[in-house]
C-alpha cells in the first residue's frame, strides 16, 4: 500500500486506490485520470486551492472538506470530526486537527485530519495539527505527519507521535522546496530521530508540469 501513496509537495498527496484520492492538492499538474475523491482538511491557501481542485475535478468527483473549506468550494460535502463516509472501497473518517498552543489552527476552525481505510490498510493523514489527545485513539498502518512546526508538529513532536502511535510506515508532510514548510534537512533529521521505530519514507520532489 505504501507504494500507492505519492507525495505531490508540501501537504499534498495522492492515493492510487481505487478510489483515486487526492488530499489537499496544491500546485499539482493536470492528470489524465480525474480524482474520484478530493479531501480538503481546512481553508488555508496551501491546502484549499480552488484552482487545483478544478484541475482534478470531474463530473463524478466527490469533494469532501471541513465546514470552512466547504464555504470556499462549490458542491463540497462537509465532513465533521469522527464522522465516516464510504466511497467505493474506501472508508474515510474525519479526525480533529488543531493547535492547542498556537493561534494558527485553533480548534474553533474545525480543521480535519483523515483516517483512510483502503485495501486493508489504515492511513492517517494528520492535517495541520499539534500533538493532541485524540491521536491516542489512532493506531494506523501508515501515518502522514506534518513536521514544519507552524502551529503543527515540529520534528521532535512528530517523533513523539510516532513513538505513541507505532505505525509501520510514516511519511513527513508540510516540507519541501518553494514552501513555507520544513526543509529537506529537517525531513532527514526526522527520519534519523525516528530510527527503527517505523520506516520513514522521504519521497523525492517532482515539480508540477
Amino acid at each position: 500500500m505504501i507504494d500507492q501513496i505519492q507525495w505531490l509537495g508540501h501537504g499534498s498527496f495522492f492515493i492510487q486506490g481505487p478510489p483515486l484520492i487526492y488530499i489537499n492538492p496544491w500546485r499539482v499538474a493536470r492528470n489524465t485520470f480525474l480524482a474520484d475523491v478530493i479531501l480538503v482538511s481546512h481553508d488555508h491557501y496551501d491546502h484549499c486551492s480552488l484552482a487545483d481542485v478544478t484541475k482534478l475535478r470531474g463530473e463524478n468527483t466527490l469533494v469532501v472538506g471541513n465546514e470552512r473549506a466547504a464555504r470556499e468550494i462549490e458542491g463540497c460535502r462537509i465532513l465533521r470530526p469522527w464522522q465516516s463516509i464510504t466511497i467505493d472501497r474506501a472508508s474515510i473518517k474525519g479526525i480533529p486537527a488543531y493547535s492547542r498552543d498556537s493561534w494558527q489552527h485553533p480548534i474553533s476552525d474545525g480543521g480535519l485530519g483523515f483516517v483512510i481505510s483502503v485495501n486493508y490498510f489504515d492511513i492517517y493523514y494528520a492535517g495541520d495539527t499539534e500533538q493532541i489527545p485524540e491521536m491516542d485513539l489512532i493506531h494506523p498502518d501508515i501515518a502522514i505527519l506534518p513536521i514544519d512546526g507552524n502551529g503543527t508538529l515540529s520534528v521532535s513532536a512528530a517523533v513523539e507521535v510516532v513513538k505513541k502511535m507505532r505505525p509501520r510506515w510514516v511519511i513527513p508532510a508540510n516540507w519541501g522546496p518553494g514552501t513555507e514548510g520544513a526543509s529537506e534537512a529537517e525531513a532527514r533529521l526526522f527520519k534519523r530521530e525516528v530510527g527503527g521505530r517505523a520506516e520513514v519514507i522521504i519521497p523525492s520532489f517532482t515539480p508540477a508540469e
